[in-house]
C-alpha cells in the first residue's frame, strides 16, 4: 500500500480548524482518487513509488491575493492556489521511492465566505477545496468546460463517498 504524507499549517490568525481532521480527510480523498479509473490518467500513473507527499497551507484572503498577484499575475483573491510540482514538471523527480506532489494554499476567509453565501457547512467547503487541490496535484486541470465538469464531478463523488454533506 502507498504511504501518504500530508503536512499542513494554518497561518490564518482569525480562523482555527482541526488540522488533524482535515489531514485525515485529505488522505481519504487521495485514496479514493487512487481507486478510480481516471487515476490511470493522473500524473502518477506508470511511476514506481512507495510514498506520496503534499502540503496544505491554510491562510487568509490577503495571502492568496499576494501569491496570486506575485506568481500568477492575477490581481484577485483566490480561494485556492496550487503548485503541482510533480504534475507540472518535465522531469518527474522521485527520491527514495517518494513523490512530492507539491502544495496548495487555501484561504479560510474564502471558505467562510463561500459557506455563508452558499448556505453550506464550513467542513464541506473546505473538504471540497482540499479535493480540488488534490485533483490539481494529480495533474487534472479545468481549462475547458468539459474538464471543469469532470473535476467537479470527481470532487462531488469523493465527498459523497466520505459522507461529507453540504
Amino acid at each position: 500500500m502507498i504511504r501518504i504524507n500530508v503536512f499542513s499549517e494554518n497561518i490564518n490568525e482569525n480562523i482555527s480548524i482541526n488540522e488533524r481532521k482535515f489531514l485525515t480527510i485529505a488522505k481519504k480523498i487521495f485514496r479514493y482518487y487512487m481507486a478510480q479509473d481516471f487515476f490511470q490518467k493522473s500524473a502518477l500513473w506508470g511511476y514506481d513509488y512507495k510514498c506520496v507527499t503534499f502540503d496544505i497551507l491554510y491562510c487568509d484572503n490577503e495571502k492568496t491575493h499576494e501569491i496570486n498577484r506575485e506568481y500568477r499575475n492575477k490581481d484577485y483573491i483566490a480561494d485556492i492556489i496550487t503548485f503541482a510540482i510533480f504534475a507540472d514538471s518535465e522531469e518527474k523527480f522521485i527520491f527514495d521511492n517518494e513523490i512530492n506532489l507539491g502544495e496548495f494554499m487555501i484561504s479560510l476567509d474564502k471558505i467562510k465566505e463561500n459557506s455563508e453565501k452558499n448556505g453550506t457547512k464550513f467542513e464541506y467547503e473546505l473538504s471540497f477545496l482540499i479535493s480540488h487541490g488534490i485533483m490539481h496535484l494529480l495533474g487534472f486541470d479545468h481549462q475547458t468546460e468539459a474538464d471543469y465538469n469532470f473535476v467537479v464531478k470527481a470532487q462531488n463523488e469523493a465527498l459523497s463517498y466520505l459522507g461529507i454533506e453540504k
